[in-house]
Formats: structure tokens, sequence, C-alpha cells
């Protein structure tokens, strides 16, 4: 089904009168990327990628007006929100209009559990808003919340912190709503709710653009990062995993990373760590705080940091900003050849399995972990760091991953189904064929929409027509 578009933008821009535009190439370029270059093999393939114009609609009227004129013109458009992602989900490939919803950004109504938001609020600003309103808070947000937008996140994320509490974006009951435009000759604006939330979270916009979203709240704690230090990292992992389990203890981030990680990259915390240390990384509510200590002198782990009782906080960044994506983050601003994988260690057999691959791979796959609520039930899910050589070499550690029941969403692809799904996602790809017939949304991200044929049981890449003529 992929085809060249017209791409004609002297048309396009003509009929966006009025619309902010900006066609400086530096500045498009820059509104081009996303963090693809976490990936090394991503690096390789997209690095030349860029748009020819970027347009930032003010409200959902002009968002109308561009989709409208983009599909009578065949013009391509990637939405954006401040392009924190991680697998080139907001990389133009086919050129054409980034959409740059980053000043549709006001929090228009707060009420008891739950708030109604454009999509590009910042998500650390719509949560002091909530909180400063009425004592709430998001249930999750990736680490990215100081510069993540709400309608970024439900697009291309998956879950975060406060996912050990409620789980993921999946889950039912996680997105109240969303106001969806589509991309046709008379854009439409669709309401979804429930299961029907499905056809566009988790899209990366390929079938449609976000201009409303309704999230749930909970109430907002006073939270305490605690950092609890092992010897040994396999204790580190038992530790964590006892306090998912610990039902009556309040906790918004839980996560493991394994030596020399956290003394070699957490530059900031280094003062309070000593090297060949493993971490486990805790948020917990201040009220429980007595509960959590009780449970952590009963571990082989001692307590190095707290910010209840630190004395200086001045540069030292939240515990947030330590897991999830941060720690690669840390990590590749020190060492630039390393990169990551993303995995799950599926229970009940998850230690054994993360025990096996830990002494299999050593330094060379260094564990990092964080875990949440996976149906219901406390899963690790693998953020693990590798130590790069070759991308063969990649490949057979997901391949030993893959042997030993551990699943791997693989990092080094852009496609939705590489990615995250393993599999085509029929009720998106329908949605796709009504939302945009004639798939000028973020056009390369959905194989099944491009290459119906293509074979998931192979291990090749997916290049994109339009990406293979760029090159």
């Amino acid at each position: 089904m992929a085809h060249q578009f017209r791409n004609d933008l002297a048309a396009l821009k003509a009929d966006l009168d009025g619309v902010a535009l900006e066609e400086n190439p530096a500045l498009v370029k820059q509104k081009s990327r996303d963090f693809f270059w976490y990936s090394p093999v991503l690096k390789a393939q997209l690095d030349h990628i860029t748009a020819d114009l970027v347009a930032t609609p003010k409200d959902e009227a002009e968002v109308i007006r561009i989709l409208k004129a983009a599909f009578q013109h065949e013009v391509p458009v990637t939405p954006r929100g401040t392009g924190t992602g991680n697998y080139g989900q907001a990389m133009p490939l086919s050129g054409g209009l980034i959409l740059n919803l980053a000043e549709m950004n006001k929090v228009k109504a707060i009420f008891p559990g739950r708030v109604i938001a454009e999509p590009g609020a910042v998500i650390a600003q719509l949560d002091a808003e909530t909180r400063a309103h009425s004592g709430q808070e998001l249930r999750l947000h990736p680490s990215t919340a100081k510069t993540a937008t709400i309608g970024g996140f439900i697009a291309g994320g998956s879950g975060g912190v406060g996912s050990i509490r409620w789980g993921g974006l999946r889950d039912i009951g996680n997105v109240l709503r969303l106001r969806v435009v589509t991309m046709e000759a008379e854009p439409r604006i669709l309401e979804l709710t429930g299961w029907e939330l499905h056809k566009v979270m988790h899209a990366y916009g390929t079938n449609g653009i976000i201009t409303e979203v309704e999230m749930p709240l909970t109430t907002a704690y006073d939270w305490v990062d605690v950092l609890v230090g092992f010897d040994d990292y396999m204790d580190a992992v038992r530790y964590a995993d006892g306090v998912g389990n610990a039902d009556g203890l309040l906790v918004k981030e839980l996560a493991t990373v394994a030596a020399p990680i956290p003394y070699d990259y957490f530059l900031r915390h280094q003062k309070f760590l000593k090297p060949g240390q493993s971490l486990a990384i805790v948020t917990v509510a201040a009220h429980a705080v007595d509960a959590f200590l009780a449970l952590t002198s009963r571990s082989k782990g001692e307590v190095v940091f707290r910010s209840d009782t630190a004395e200086d906080l001045k540069g030292i960044p939240p515990n947030y900003e330590l897991g999830w994506n941060h720690t690669t983050l840390r990590a590749i601003r020190v060492d630039p050849s390393i990169t990551y994988l993303q995995s799950m260690y599926p229970p009940p057999h998850h230690i054994e399995k993360i025990e096996a691959l830990t002494r299999l791979f050593g330094d060379e796959v260094p564990g990092h972990l964080e875990f949440v609520r996976f149906d219901g039930k406390i899963t690790p899910m693998g953020l693990p760091m590798v130590r790069y050589t070759t991308e063969a070499r990649l490949e057979e550690i997901i391949r030993i991953h893959e042997e030993h029941g551990c699943p791997i969403f693989n990092p080094h692809r852009y496609t939705l189904e590489e990615g995250g799904m393993k599999q085509t996602d029929e009720t998106q790809l329908a949605f796709k064929r009504e939302a945009d017939p004639k798939g000028l949304l973020n056009p390369g991200k959905m194989i099944a929409w491009e290459d119906p044929e293509f074979d998931f049981t192979s291990t090749k890449t997916f290049l994109f027509p339009g990406l293979q003529q760029a090159s």
C-alpha cells in the first residue's frame, strides 16, 4: 500500500496562511528528531531524516485546517509532542510536514479523579496544576515528565513511574477519553472511550491526531526517594520483588540497577555510593517510610540515600530520573557506545530467569529492572544496558533472551509491530483504513499498512520504501 505522495508543499503553504509555519532547515531538522540515537542501529538508519516544514497549530480548528490541506495536497504529516520517544516514533520517514502540538498545552478542567487537557501539556506542569488545585496527580508518567507531553506519552509510551501501583497505559481505566481528528478530505472529530481508546493509544499518531485527553487522577502524596545499596545484584532483585509484593506499602517507583552502573554513571549521586554497588531505586509515600524501612531491615541492603533526611538536595535529580530510560541516558552521557534492550521476565519463574541471564552475560549486559503491575501481577520489565559491539551480537543477545522465555520488545526498530506488539494490531489497522485512507499519517511506522505480506518470523528489519528512497 506504500506509494509516492504528491507532497505539494507550495500549495499546502498557500492554504495555511495564518498558521504558524517554520521552514528554516536547521529548525525543521531539530523538530524532526526524537531520541532514536539511543540505538546505534536506528542512528545509522534515521540520522539523515528530516521533514520539509513544521506547522504549530494553536487549537483544534487549526489542526483540522492543516490536516484537510495536507490531505488535499498529499503531504505526509508526522505529529510530535516534544520528541522524547526513543524508537524513531516521531521521525518523518517520508519528509513532508511535522505537526508540532507543543503549543496546544492548556489544562482545561480539573475534577475529583480526572483532568482534561490539550495534548501538548507538559506532564510535570499538568501534575503541578492538579496538585495545586486539589491535591491530585496523574497515576502514571514517564521519566521524562519534565519535558514530555501528555499526548506524546499516550501515543508513544507504555507506562512508567506509577506502573508499580496502576499498571500500564494499556490497562483499561488508565486513559479515560481521547478526542481525535481524522486525516480525510473532511476531517472528523471522534470521541473515544473504553476499548475504542486502543485504536489510537501507542499507535505513534499513525491513525489520528489527539487533540484532547481526559486522564484519571489519584491522590498526590509527599514522596520520598530512597536508594538501597547491595553487594550482590540478585539480592537487590529479590528485595525489590518483595517490596513490590508488600501490598500495604504505597510505592510509586521500584527499580534495580546492577553494578557498575550506579557508581559509574549516576554522577550526581556518586558521593552516596560505593564502587561495585548495585542499587534498588524506590519512591515511597512519606507515611509509609517507617514500614518500608522495617521491611528493608530484613534484607541484605543498606539505605545509602533518603531524600527526606539528606542535608542538601541541590543538584540531586529525583529517583524517577535514575530509572526507566533515564538510566540509559545517564550511561550514554559517560560512555556513548552503550545501548539498551527492553525485555520482560514473566512470573512465576522471573527470579530464576533473571539470575540465569545475569550469569550468562555478566558485564556485557548490566541489569536494569523496572517492577510494574502487569495483568495484576508484580512483574519485572527489563531495560538492560548493552555494551554494544556489532548488530549481529545484539541480535544474538535478543535471541538468547527469547530462548530463556523472556520476550524482547525491540527498541532498535521504528515500527509498531517490531518494537512493541510483535504482531499486527488488527484494531489499529482497521481504524487507519477508516481514519487515514491515503496513509499520510506518520508513514512507515505500521508494517501491516505498508507491507501486508511482511513475515514477522524473520529477523530482517522492515525498511519503509520511502526511507530506502531517502537513502
